[in-house]
């Protein structure tokens, strides 16, 4: 699908189902060619875009000229290992890693603008390295960057500019071609990661903002919880409600162990134990001694949780003045079930997906995960389970963010762009309503 008379044209590699190709297009851009290796993604990004998918990134022993001229290259390429051997500079350094190959496109045709997307540790002290190379290549081609990292979230960004209630923080590294004589001058980050003036994303609701009519929603079974789950919820439903019951004006902030449950004169905590473990076992005691009148018939009541697996014998309340385990949302996680306000989400991840509602008791459906990422209904996944359709979505940009940092980066570089910018809507929902594939 392209714009009949596109106000930019914009290449999209490494480009999973089309999360840049859907910003980029609400900003006024025409695709001319994508690049994505993983098979079930490009047909998704086919199906949707009706567009021709490169099945990879031009390898090495390819010429560059396979890609079309653009104006915008979007990516959000793998983090692949640079060597630290010899400490060498720049592209060279780059060489046999898949950056290089962006790199090698860049050479070649010198877009104006360049968007890369990847995962906030690119820019950790772990990838300091890594980070500096990056930064050096892209300067060394040309284009002005922050040296500064660019990291921000969905639910930063209010929903009248296209923010969603998901914890997302990628970094984006944002350039400008602007030749070699000022490529090296520092500029401020596009974004900083605190959320917009005004904006308070304690404000965001799940129900409100994402969630499905339930009479909308299609193979409702598949998003059912299994007996086991349903149980465990209904344990931890019962302790909130008891306690609640007995007006506790404050549930513990702190993780509770039940297989930790011991009155404070019985307790022993051997001198070898961690100082963060003996912490929360006096705190578990303390808190068991305190309210062992309402805890003690909870545990019998349920056999003391000896059916439920350790980790989900372990709990953790985030949810501040939440009344019930309905109110929140929670999370099936290694340490505990994690309870919180129904306001936004963790980051949806490609391994796993574990978002459970209190109330309807049901995981997020796959379009309330792709209406996360800020994709219109209309996006479809056909032919395909909703575990691939989970880890695409996982593995996705936020349509929203890529928007809106791609416009602030447009009113930065010079009046063709600046242009552009202060002719779009702030909103990229607003946006995403007049390319074809708009919102139902």
């Amino acid at each position: 699908m392209s714009s009949k008379d596109p106000a930019f044209t914009f290449i999209d590699l490494f480009a999973g189902i089309g999360g840049f190709h859907a910003a980029l297009s609400a900003l006024g851009g025409e695709c001319v060619y994508a690049s994505e290796i993983d098979e079930a993604a490009a047909k998704i990004y086919q199906h949707n875009w009706e567009m021709e998918v490169h099945g990879d990134i031009v390898p090495e022993t390819e010429p560059v000229v396979k890609v079309p001229k653009h104006d915008v290259l979007a990516a959000g390429f793998p983090c692949q290992p640079f060597s630290k051997s010899g400490f060498q500079r720049g592209m060279d350094e780059a060489r046999g890693t898949l950056f290089w190959n962006i790199c090698r496109i860049l050479e070649e045709h010198r877009p104006s603008l360049v968007l890369l997307e990847n995962v906030r540790n690119i820019a950790g002290p772990r990838h300091t390295h890594e980070w500096d190379v990056i930064i050096r290549s892209l300067r060394d081609l040309g284009y002005q960057v922050s040296s500064t990292p660019a990291v921000f979230s969905p639910h930063l960004l209010p929903p009248d500019m296209g923010g969603r209630p998901q914890i997302r923080e990628r970094v984006f590294i944002v350039g400008t071609y602007v030749g070699n004589d000022t490529a090296h001058d520092e500029v401020e980050p596009i974004v900083t990661n605190r959320p917009l003036p005004g904006w308070d994303p304690q404000q965001w609701s799940l129900v409100k903002d994402i969630l499905q009519a339930e009479d909308e929603i299609e193979d409702r079974a598949n998003y059912e919880l299994t007996a086991a789950e349903q149980h465990w919820v209904h344990v931890w439903s019962e302790f909130v409600r008891r306690l609640r019951a007995v007006d506790i004006p404050k549930l513990p902030g702190f993780p509770i162990w039940v297989d930790e449950f011991v009155h404070e004169d019985e307790l022993f905590v051997p001198e070898e134990t961690p100082r963060w473990k003996a912490n929360f076992l006096r705190k578990n005691s303390e808190f068991y001694t305190r309210y062992r009148s309402v805890l003690n018939p909870w545990l019998a009541e349920f056999d003391g949780l000896q059916d439920m697996p350790a980790s989900r014998r372990k709990f953790e309340w985030q949810a501040q003045d939440a009344q019930s385990l309905e109110e929140c949302i929670m999370h099936f996680r290694p340490s505990g079930i994690r309870a919180k306000r129904a306001t936004y989400v963790p980051a949806l991840v490609a391994i796993t997906q574990t978002t459970i509602l209190g109330s309807p008791l049901r995981r997020l459906t796959t379009r309330e995960a792709a209406r996360l990422q800020g994709l219109p209904d209309s996006y479809d996944f056909p032919g395909q389970p909703d575990a691939l359709t989970y880890k695409q979505m996982g593995n996705g940009v936020n349509v929203g963010v890529a928007y809106h940092v791609l416009r602030s980066q447009m009113a930065r570089s010079g009046p063709r762009w600046e242009s552009l910018a202060a002719s779009t809507p702030a909103n990229a929902d607003e946006a995403l309503k007049e390319i074809t594939r708009a919102f139902v």
